[in-house]
């Protein structure tokens, strides 16, 4: 479908903005994919820096207490923001397509859905903290620990859900720049607020907390002071913040699959981080630090998934085929080597990295069992969240839910309880990410050869358009 629209403006808009429907493809993935290969250095860097901060001043209770919850965070947010890459899709599908009004009243049914999540994770986050720690299995000796951090977290968890929804618009619009200038200053300022509050003040751990929630509340700010800008087609108001049915029931559409694939990964996490806290507080302790470094592995997997499902879902608006699927190939290519590449860095220096963490013998014991049982195979896992995102651009969310539903969580779980029950060793655990990794790969890349996932929005090629 071709929009009328007010070309005048639009041409002032593709200026300002990131338009990806013209020019190379490859330059142009690469130029939006690394302003949020660099946002995702700096989130990294100050998610790791409360580990570090709270393992060298408060010790390895402390740091087993932030670790313990990281999973159960995830699985509370990620429902959520997994249903915003809903809106993205629809967002960047409406650029491309040159439809103002659509891109208007998806970016305000978007804010609206963000509103609406911050409240009830807010609400859910701080009166189920115990509930869910206590299931999970967490450690008598650090749970006061853990359910302070919880709860501190998710008293802000508001402004956490408003920043992810604000950037996430940005990006469909093509603008992955101002997102990584907000939250270079948003890094800075929570290692500062680290160091006061926990390397001078002394403050427990919920002061890491504080210190987060504090610095997403300013790259929120910085973010809403952007798009309330006037003259821009995804300019904000908030007197238009309001649900509109249509754009709710299509960021539903393409964002629930991706919301619940998000939540059932979330969810076997938080299953394999109640096994991990069944052993000692060293394990809990190595594990946390595997997985503030493991982030670091998904920074290029991060950036040229939400890069490919932009470029496509713009260039399937603007029915540009031949350059969606060019685009998804060295989209996936990329990825997966940067992740390789990281993997076989970690695997070397593994205990250096954990190290930095925690010194303790036994925590770096475990950690570096865990990394070089992992770190080899990051390049399946790029795969696989690489051709999760072609499909998300391609408006085909309900693929990967399955796939990772099925690969992700219930083989994944099965696994983990078969081998508990015949071995009870911790390294068989660790065995459970790669394996699952592997299998989740093989299928995508049927998927991605034999399957017609180019006319996702469109089953019926136009004529006069080529399809690739």
């Amino acid at each position: 479908m071709i929009f009328h629209t007010n070309h005048k403006v639009w041409h002032t808009q593709r200026v300002q903005t990131g338009n990806l429907t013209q020019g190379n493809p490859y330059s142009l993935i690469v130029r939006f994919a690394l302003p949020i290969f660099l946002s995702q250095v700096f989130q990294q860097l100050y998610n790791a820096a409360d580990s570090v901060i709270v393992g060298q001043f408060l010790g390895t209770d402390a740091l087993a207490a932030v670790s313990s919850s990281g999973s159960l965070i995830f699985l509370m947010v990620s429902f959520f923001n997994g249903t915003a890459l809903g809106a993205g899709v629809v967002i960047s599908h409406c650029f491309g397509a040159k439809d103002e009004d659509g891109v208007s009243r998806a970016i305000h049914t978007d804010l609206a859905f963000g509103l609406v999540a911050g409240l009830v994770l807010t609400v859910a986050g701080v009166a189920l903290t115990p509930t869910f720690l206590v299931w999970m299995g967490t450690d008598q000796e650090v749970l006061p620990e853990a359910i302070e951090y919880f709860r501190y977290y998710f008293l802000g968890v508001l402004a956490v859900v408003l920043y992810n929804i604000c950037t996430g618009i940005m990006n469909a619009v093509g603008d992955s720049k101002r997102p990584l200038y907000y939250l270079i200053f948003s890094s800075l300022t929570n290692v500062a607020l680290d160091l006061l509050f926990i390397g001078l003040f002394r403050w427990g751990v919920w002061a890491a907390a504080v210190a987060t929630t504090i610095s997403q509340a300013v790259s929120c700010v910085l973010c809403m002071w952007h798009l309330t800008r006037k003259g821009r087609v995804y300019s904000v108001e908030f007197r238009k913040i309001r649900f509109h049915r249509d754009m709710l029931r299509r960021i539903v559409r393409y964002g629930m699959p991706a919301g619940i694939q998000n939540s059932v990964i979330a969810l076997a996490n938080v299953i394999v981080q109640s096994q991990i806290n069944s052993f000692e507080k060293l394990a809990m302790a190595a594990f946390g630090s595997h997985s503030k470094i493991e982030g670091f592995a998904f920074m290029p997997i991060t950036s040229f998934s939400m890069a490919i499902t932009t470029f496509i879902s713009q260039n399937l608006g603007a029915q540009q085929y031949d350059r969606a699927r060019k685009a998804a190939r060295f989209g996936i290519i990329s990825a997966v080597l940067m992740a390789e590449a990281i993997g076989v860095v970690y695997y070397i220096f593994a205990p250096a990295f954990i190290s930095i963490f925690d010194d303790n013998p036994g925590v770096i014991a475990f950690g570096v069992q865990q990394a070089h049982t992992a770190a080899l195979f990051y390049g399946l896992l790029a795969f696989s969240h690489s051709v999760a995102a072609v499909c998300r651009g391609a408006g085909k969310a309900f693929v990967p839910m399955f796939i990772m539903l099925s690969v992700w969580c219930i083989l994944r779980i099965a696994y983990i309880w078969l081998v508990m029950r015949l071995f009870g060793e911790i390294g068989y655990i660790y065995w459970a990410y790669p394996l699952t990794w592997g299998i989740s790969s093989v299928i995508y890349l049927i998927y991605y050869l034999f399957s017609n996932w180019i006319h996702g929005f469109d089953p019926k090629p136009v004529k006069g358009k080529r399809a690739a």
